[in-house]
């Protein structure tokens, strides 16, 4: 049938989940491929509400294929526990785990938070899940992927040669607790008993998919704006997450992919640290936060708010190759007297129309916003197009003429059904 690309347009904590989730229902396939347990895709339907981390979301439809691909690093504990959370709530999808996907080992762990907390001041606002140390283990070769399961020994001596070195660095430079061998040892056989049936070759299952015109999603993880190479560097994530990255990411071909979608919230978010051109702060801040629950699915953290960034999110569109646009979050909106869109900046008195990637530019420009009228009437939970007030409309026609790609989707709430279908996707 097709195989589309969902990316989160914004730095992450878009809805992607949800939307995910409302797709699923008509793909055969769903794949994973970029990133670790930092993601959290929150999923709400017969079954429940969930937090995924890893699993993709297609998980909560029968007969649909859910792959984690090699592009992401699994931490064997965190993946474990949701697997458990999916076969205790009976969740139909299939699940299988790239041999080629890389771990996060307990030293990454620890690393990543030793590292964090030497930076100080200039601390970057990791998860400390591991995720970038076991990115860097991979670049440099270093790496222990999934598939070494299948061999307990030749596993347990790359493990020793690594924490040699890496204890020496928790030792000698962070001046902190080193990690035992016994202490990862002791996991290996529940990770082996545990996740072994899952593990498979999913280039040759995708592959199948592809030949045999299966409808495949392709889902991302964090943000564009996060993204390693085109991201706020180095205030990102440790992949890629454009849509890019779904290539790379799974081992599929570009010539495959039909159509790429990015999800956009009708505001913007951010958490941990970085730039932030349109952030607010005082009574709307605080009001959007409360109204759409923004704190982070995966630490918790209360998120950074700010006004829709037009600007930043031409340049998303631009980055993924945007074909569709869904935009979640809007019945948020509600009931605010005036809504603000940054359509450029100023830096130095001069207008800028473009997304600068350069942190000190970027920390020290000034939005320029065209106002818009609120609107007072409900859009929460509306499921067809025409219900939506004129003004609301005229806010989702202003954003479409402004990044030049078609609003297909809105998310009016969390629940599968609050999702209208402007225009057929595939």
């Amino acid at each position: 049938m097709a195989i589309v690309t969902i990316i989160g347009g914004q730095w992450g904590d878009e809805g992607k989940g949800k939307i995910i989730d409302h797709l699923a229902k008509n793909a055969d396939l769903v794949a994973r491929y970029s990133g670790g347990n930092n993601a959290g895709h929150t999923i709400e339907n017969d079954y429940g509400k969930f937090a995924l981390h890893l699993v993709p979301c297609g998980v909560g439809w029968e007969g649909t294929i859910n792959l984690i691909g090699s592009g992401t690093v699994i931490d064997p504990d965190v993946l474990i526990d949701e697997l458990e959370l999916i076969s205790k709530n009976s969740l139909p999808g299939e699940i299988f785990i790239s041999e080629k996907a890389h771990m996060i080992m307990p030293y990454h762990i620890k690393l990543d938070q030793a590292e964090e907390n030497d930076r100080g001041s200039e601390a970057v606002g990791t998860t400390g899940r591991g995720i970038g140390p076991a990115y860097s283990d991979k670049i440099s070769r270093n790496g222990i992927r999934i598939g070494d399961l299948k061999d307990i020994d030749l596993l347990q001596k790359k493990i020793s040669k690594n924490l040699n070195f890496k204890n020496k660095i928790l030792r000698e430079i962070y001046e902190t607790e080193e990690i035992s061998e016994k202490e990862i040892f002791e996991k290996i056989d529940n990770w082996q008993n545990k996740l072994s049936k899952y593990i498979a070759n999913t280039e040759q299952i995708i592959h199948r998919n592809i030949e045999e015109k299966k409808f495949i999603l392709l889902e991302g993880a964090q943000g564009a704006l996060l993204d390693i190479d085109h991201g706020t560097y180095p205030y990102v994530t440790s992949s890629n997450s454009i849509s890019g990255g779904s290539l790379t990411g799974l081992g599929i071909g570009a010539k495959e992919i039909d159509k790429v979608m990015g999800v956009f919230k009708a505001f913007t978010t951010r958490v941990g640290e970085g730039p932030f051109p349109t952030e607010i702060f005082g009574e709307n801040a605080e009001k959007i936060r409360e109204i759409a629950g923004e704190f982070g699915a995966t630490t918790g953290r209360p998120r950074r708010i700010g006004w829709f960034d037009a600007v930043a999110a031409k340049y998303s569109t631009k980055i993924n190759g945007l074909d569709s646009i869904v935009i979640t979050k809007l019945d948020i909106l509600d009931h605010f007297e005036k809504i603000k869109v940054c359509t450029a900046y100023e830096y130095k008195g001069e207008k800028l129309d473009f997304f600068p990637t350069d942190p000190e530019i970027l920390s020290n420009i000034k939005p320029i916003y065209e106002e818009f009228e609120g609107w007072d009437e409900s859009t929460y939970n509306l499921d067809s197009y025409e219900k939506i007030n004129e003004i609301a409309k005229l806010f989702i026609s202003k954003l479409e003429n402004i990044l030049d790609v078609p609003i297909d989707v809105i998310s009016t709430g969390p629940s599968r059904n609050a999702t209208i279908i402007r225009n057929e996707l595939i």
